[in-house]
């Protein structure tokens, strides 16, 4: 059978039955892969359509009599290639299901032992841009910065080079949510998710988030961040990173979240971040750290109050 003819057959299902048809390849996993745990709550203003037990059973039984009266070139590549036409329902988001890398393990009790102190008005939360606050020399030194802009805060750097959404998420379950009552908190996360999850599915690891930090600390206002702009202008994480940030956006509610994307502050008139701002394209050097610095210090002092 030709590929046009194909398209052809597929259209018309599509046109006389009006439901998702989900077509698989032995080869090709469209949604990734099925997770066993259980995935975090999501705000619904960043959830992912996702279809109902019935609405499922509908699509099942539509295509079940689709395949029955369809012409024979049809029921002989169902037969020849069986799962090759079916619907197919999206697994669990892997970004929303909690998840700590082994390695990563030893950081996240050293931030227990941090969160069981309390005493913190700031929280820091993120993957390596944000851990790098607190380097003091190096490529990537931020502690120079931090000691300037917020020397004079109590502030708790849960970041860890690497992490994931479903790595905080786990952390935040598992202690580092407890303990101790943060006036603020400055999230950015989701950069380490781009190569597995769609940008839709990071901006839901995203939403999860938020939603944990405002169990864990009902008292706290989140500075949510858009994800920093990496790479090259025409490399496709640039808008996989534009799609994420244009979703989480909608987190803001001007009350006890509020979202800010400064990604534009490290680039230049052609979209470009100098080796000045983040010699790898991706972690922000000390005048990179100044510039986020400078960005969010009075928007963090508000929430403060």
């Amino acid at each position: 059978m030709t590929l046009i003819l194909w398209r052809n057959v597929v259209k018309r299902f599509y046109i006389n039955f009006g439901i998702l048809l989900f077509i698989s390849f032995a080869q090709i996993e469209v949604f990734g892969q099925v997770q066993p745990s259980e995935s975090a709550p999501v705000p619904k203003i960043v959830a992912i359509p996702r279809p109902t037990a019935e609405e499922v059973q509908l699509a099942e039984r539509s295509l079940a009599t689709f395949l029955e009266t369809a012409d024979p070139s049809v029921k002989e590549i169902n037969q020849k290639y069986p799962g090759l036409i079916s619907v197919r329902v999206p697994p669990v988001n892997s970004a929303t299901i909690p998840n700590l890398a082994p390695f990563f393990q030893s950081k996240h009790e050293a931030n227990l032992e941090v969160a069981k102190q309390g005493d913190i008005d700031v929280l820091f939360l993120g993957d390596s841009i944000t851990d790098f606050w607190r380097n003091p020399t190096g490529a990537y030194a931020g502690k120079p910065v931090l000691d300037k802009y917020f020397g004079n805060l109590k502030v708790a750097n849960f970041g860890i080079a690497g992490d994931t959404t479903q790595g905080v998420l786990y952390r935040l379950q598992h202690g580092e949510g407890q303990g101790f009552s943060p006036k603020a908190v400055m999230l950015m996360i989701g950069t380490n998710n781009t190569g597995q999850n769609s940008a839709a599915e990071i901006a839901e690891g995203i939403g999860a988030i938020v939603l944990e930090l405002q169990k864990d600390f009902p008292k706290a206002k989140t500075l949510l961040l858009g994800i920093f702009p990496r790479s090259s202008v025409n490399e496709p994480v640039r808008a996989k990173i534009a799609g994420i940030n244009s979703i989480i956006a909608k987190l803001h509610d001007g009350d006890r979240v509020q979202y800010l994307d400064i990604g534009s502050k490290f680039l230049d008139a052609g979209g470009n971040i100098s080796k000045e701002v983040m010699s790898d394209a991706l972690h922000p050097t000390t005048k990179g750290y100044e510039i986020w610095a400078e960005a969010v210090k009075e928007p963090l002092a508000s929430l403060m109050k």
